[in-house]
């Protein structure tokens, strides 16, 4: 692998992390650290880098070499609150359905991780849906399968009903400051679900919390690992959203009912959980995400989120 150390070789001006950091003052503070963090680990685990890859809004991220040669990723995250939960995960899940971890500097933000190869998102997987949404359920499955760790070194994940109670009163007020025309009876369905389904799960996991058809890529050790979780301990019923939704996307056939019944059944069956409480979770998940487009100036794109969560609200009979 050649060794880059130009600057417009590691940092070039259309990296996407760039130009989504240097929007705030903690981004663009942070982006002013980058370049040293980045040869303070390189000199430090004694790694070659690579390129970047071009891809991700806030973490710098390029393929790594050790003194080993074993291929790895190194990954510089901008400090913030979900960032804090993935090395604790992946050292928890031990390489069962995610990455390994190799090395972390908690101070600097910078973890050293498995390389998948050939590293194909699992979206662009030449399967139909539903081998796709097999795929997708089986590394969750793997993944939920691990103890739960205690405190330790390395810290733990957040729990998901403080987590989730924190959003259900953000998204309240939210609904009360910008008044964009939302259905309130639908808000306030989606922020008691917030409130009650993580205080009703039958067991607890690490889930990874954002189980999207491109953060499950193909890889040698395992047929599929699952990258860049934003994990939490509580309800799995929570994780399987992003890969029921993401996935030959339901609702751009002609009638999304029976696609998404079909697919929620599939999945649930595959995991053990029940197909109301995934489709549950949808909707809460939906009306959190709504009221945060509304206050990042996309109120028509909440408002079609909205449409979809009303759909999958009537599935599930709420």
């Amino acid at each position: 692998m050649a060794h880059t150390s130009d600057a417009h070789d590691r940092f070039p001006a259309g990296l996407p992390v760039l130009n989504e950091m240097g929007r705030t003052a903690s981004g663009r503070a942070w982006l002013d650290r980058l370049p040293g963090i980045v040869r303070e680990i390189e000199e430090r685990w004694e790694l070659r880098l690579g390129a970047p890859v071009h891809g991700g809004s806030c973490s710098w991220v390029a393929p790594a070499e050790g003194p080993d040669g074993v291929p790895a990723v190194l990954k510089v995250t901008w400090p913030h609150r979900e960032a804090a939960g993935e090395a604790p995960a992946l050292h928890a899940w031990g390489g069962r359905g995610a990455v390994r971890l190799h090395r972390w500097d908690r101070e600097r933000g910078a973890l050293l991780i498995e390389r998948c190869t050939p590293g194909t998102p699992l979206g662009d997987a030449p399967l139909p849906p539903d081998g796709q949404l097999a795929v997708g359920a089986r590394v969750l499955g793997d993944i939920w399968s691990r103890r739960v760790p205690g405190e330790g070194q390395l810290g733990t994940p957040e729990r998901m009903d403080a987590v989730c109670a924190e959003w259900a009163d953000l998204l309240q007020e939210r609904m009360r400051r910008l008044r964009p025309g939302y259905d309130p009876g639908l808000v306030a369905l989606g922020a008691d679900l917030l409130r009650t389904l993580p205080t009703t799960a039958a067991r607890e996991v690490v889930v990874h919390g954002d189980a999207n058809p491109g953060n499950v890529l193909a890889a040698t050790r395992l047929p599929w690992l699952a990258i860049d979780p934003k994990p939490m301990i509580g309800d799995p019923a929570y994780d399987p959203t992003p890969l029921l939704l993401q996935i030959d996307d339901p609702f751009e056939h002609p009638d999304p009912r029976p696609v998404l019944r079909e697919r929620y059944a599939l999945v649930g069956e595959a995991l053990g959980e029940d197909p109301a409480r995934l489709l549950a979770w949808s909707v809460a998940r939906g009306v959190e995400s709504a009221l945060w487009s509304a206050d990042h100036d996309d109120v028509a794109g909440g408002e079609e989120e909205l449409g979809e969560v009303r759909v999958l609200a009537e599935l599930a009979g709420l």
